[in-house]
């Protein structure tokens, strides 16, 4: 069998956002109860799986193009069914549960293939797969993401440095507006960095911030000639779920784990405890083995196929839904990953 066609289950959220998008009875709900309910509960029944690929197999995977070939559709259908999205907001007379199922799904697809694809070509080498990157992340209306994520969370992660490390005792929704805020001024002062560095000034067609604001400007004026006002103002909200589905991931991955500051005024190295790990196996594969984070932070060029289980790294109780789900009840959340840290020695007992 081709390890690559196990990722291919991803693709079933995109028959049912199809079917969200083309009907206005309960298919309309079919994609958020696959992802939230269904996902979740299925997580709480199957062991995790922390089986890796011997060093053989490993390099077999790591030459496969198929990988990258799924990741490349995904963000031609990506695009695809935010066409069927637009259009069947264009109806008239649509009921308001029908409305928000459909922002709902389409902001479900933008925090899952919209910008989690994009997380995973962003880290690539090649030109085309940062250009296929950047076009992912545009449908979340989050292009800052491809220069702090690479440039700026990747090197301060799990500091104080670090929008997107929540605290201890910092509940997701003040964590929201700390990370969307944090990592949006943080882009732009990488970017003025890097001007100042070339000696260039500010405005100018280098400065890759003002490229990527340039290009959401234009995206947003394009859909309002296209669509018009009302449709775009969905499109809207279904983008702002879309990235803070993003910041909610980032919540769950770095919640209260911090490097030590050594003597030298240098963060230790990161190491795979300095993030939150998970092994269930339909959240691993419907995200592209993105809870792997743990191996994906300690070698950030690593593909995502071949990421491995890392035994030091703190394990998530359940998958990334049904640990997304958990943050969104700040005490329910405290009282279960609290009990973990002090369980991992990672807080005292009475913290």
């Amino acid at each position: 069998m081709k390890h690559w066609l196990k990722y291919t289950i991803s693709f079933i959220l995109f028959f049912l956002a199809f079917m969200a998008f083309t009907h206005t009875n309960f298919w309309c709900w079919g994609a958020l109860l696959y992802a939230w309910v269904f996902i979740p509960l299925v997580e709480l029944t199957l062991k995790p799986d922390i089986t890796n690929f011997s060093e053989q197999e490993e390099q077999v995977a790591k030459n496969d193009h198929m990988y990258d070939i799924i990741l490349y559709v995904a963000v031609v259908l990506h695009y695809l069914l935010l066409v069927q999205f637009l259009r069947s907001m264009q109806l008239p007379d649509l009921p308001v549960q029908v409305i928000i199922a459909r922002i709902a799904t389409m902001g479900l697809l933008c925090g899952t293939f919209g910008i989690n694809v994009a997380h995973e070509l962003g880290h690539r080498s090649n030109r085309y797969e940062q250009l296929l990157a950047k076009a992912a992340l545009l449908t979340s209306l989050y292009t800052h993401f491809f220069i702090e994520h690479n440039r700026g969370h990747h090197k301060w992660v799990a500091t104080p440095h670090d929008p997107s490390t929540a605290p201890l005792h910092t509940s997701v929704y003040r964590f929201w507006l700390r990370s969307v805020t944090g990592t949006y001024i943080n882009a732009w002062r990488i970017v003025n960095k890097q001007m100042n560095k070339q000696g260039l000034p500010f405005i100018h067609y280098k400065n890759e911030m003002l490229q990527l604001q340039l290009m959401q400007v234009l995206w947003l004026a394009f859909l309002y000639v296209t669509v018009g006002g009302i449709v775009t103002l969905y499109y809207i909200a279904a983008a702002i779920i879309g990235f803070l589905l993003l910041e909610t991931v980032n919540y769950i991955e770095h919640y209260g784990l911090l490097r030590k500051l050594q003597t030298n005024g240098q963060f230790e190295r990161t190491m795979p405890w300095h993030s939150w790990n998970s092994n269930h196996v339909i959240g691993r594969l419907m995200l592209f083995e993105l809870s792997r984070h743990s191996d994906h932070h300690y070698l950030a060029s690593r593909k995502y196929q071949i990421l491995r289980h890392q035994p030091q790294s703190p394990q998530m109780p359940t998958g990334y839904p049904g640990m997304m789900l958990l943050s969104l009840i700040p005490p329910i959340w405290f009282y279960l990953v609290h009990k973990k840290m002090q369980a991992l020695g990672l807080m005292p007992a009475k913290q």
